[in-house]
């Protein structure tokens, strides 16, 4: 589609009140009122991903895309009540695929994902309606009102998020918005601006830099992050704890713990390492593992980091900065032991007792920090949160 006019015309019934406000503001009087757009889109001239159409809000975004997009515009689901969001997604895609998809957005937290959508944050809500926009608009997928309900950070890093994954599928999505501030998150290969009917292609380029801080703090911080963490809401008393705060706000945490090992020596394993669910999606979380480990090194002690996390796996077998020395293939059986106990204590043995528990383990082998300025940090006195 190249060049197309759009006219929207409405009738107008001159009731007193529309003749009242005729004569206080001085609108001339009239009983027809048109609207015309001159839309001139040429995507068919170059290979695309992403689109943005950017606006005001009344300057024709929506009229636009009903026009053009009707049938690939992505409209409200139908969330089950009483079931996970797990089971909202098509019955053909499988567990998988799905909770790589919901991650691949940045809506990484395993104890939300089994939750009803209802009871979701509003951050939480968005990343998994985007996750569920893609597994159903395969071919195209048009999203009006983009990034209207959630902070404007949220909106940020979630469009970063959903750019990577859009490419890695290689789907093609176009955002509808009125927010100018996502336009360099997104990253959009076309921008379109009905206002002044222009067009423009653009060339992939980098995200904004991500500026952060990390302190130590006391274990008292770790209120803000226990619900987020995917397997426990525990801390143990002796983990020594940093938290990474972006823009004011704390964004990740760490706890690190001493690994006492008959071979190792000098060594700490990560005890909780958590990113808030609102910015999931742009490595925080890999940044402060690999912070965790720069850190270590840099006072002569070595960093294990050891995970059943499938995003977590997959970037320690991707990073050049970790080596894995433990990772067993999904369905590799583990032995658990000759018995369990029953409701008495007592053992019972079982044949062949087998699990399966695809967990990689993975030592820090990247950067370090220069010696002064790692112990600087490691024995800076924790801050309270």
């Amino acid at each position: 589609m190249q060049s197309l006019c759009i006219v929207r015309e409405s009738n107008i019934e001159r009731t007193p009140r529309v003749m009242q406000m005729e004569s206080i503001f001085d609108v001339p009087p009239r009983e027809l009122d048109a609207l015309t757009w001159q839309v001139d889109l040429p995507l068919d001239d170059r290979e695309w991903n992403i689109g943005l159409i950017v606006g005001p809000s009344g300057c024709g975004k929506s009229t636009i895309i009903n026009e053009i997009f009707k049938n690939n515009i992505a409209g409200e689901f139908n969330w089950p009540e009483d079931k996970s969001v797990l089971d909202a997604f098509p019955p053909d895609m499988g567990i998988k695929d799905i909770t790589t998809l919901l991650s691949s957005v940045g809506f990484s937290s395993p104890p939300a994902w089994i939750r009803p959508y209802h009871v979701l944050s509003m951050g939480e809500k968005f990343r998994v309606t985007m996750a569920r926009v893609l597994a159903e608009n395969t071919d195209l997928a048009v999203v009006d009102e983009f990034t209207s309900v959630v902070d404007r950070t949220v909106a940020q890093i979630g469009s970063h998020a959903i750019a990577k994954t859009v490419r890695k599928r290689k789907q093609k999505f176009i955002a509808v918005t009125c927010h100018y501030d996502v336009m360099d998150w997104l990253q959009p290969d076309w921008i379109y601006c009905p206002v002044a009917n222009s067009f423009e292609w653009r060339f992939l380029q980098p995200r904004p830099n991500i500026k952060v801080d990390i302190i130590r703090v006391r274990h008292t911080a770790w209120k803000i992050f226990q619900t987020a963490h995917y397997l426990s809401k525990d801390l143990h008393r002796a983990a020594r704890c940093f938290m990474m705060i972006w823009e004011n706000r704390p964004v990740a945490f760490a706890g690190l713990m001493a690994f006492p090992h008959v071979h190792l020596k000098n060594a700490y394993r990560g005890h909780r390492l958590v990113c808030l669910p609102d910015y999931q999606g742009v490595s925080i979380g890999a940044a402060m593992a690999d912070f965790c480990g720069a850190m270590l090194g840099g006072v002569g002690k070595s960093f294990y980091v050891r995970t059943a996390h499938p995003g977590e796996k997959a970037r320690m077998f991707k990073s050049d900065n970790w080596r894995v020395i433990n990772a067993p293939k999904p369905g590799t059986p583990v032995a658990m032991g000759q018995g369990i106990g029953n409701k008495k204590n007592k053992r019972v043995k079982r044949k062949n007792k087998r699990i399966y528990r695809p967990v990689a383990s993975a030592i820090y082998k990247g950067p370090i920090y220069p010696k002064d300025e790692a112990k600087r940090i490691w024995d800076d006195q924790p801050m309270e949160i």
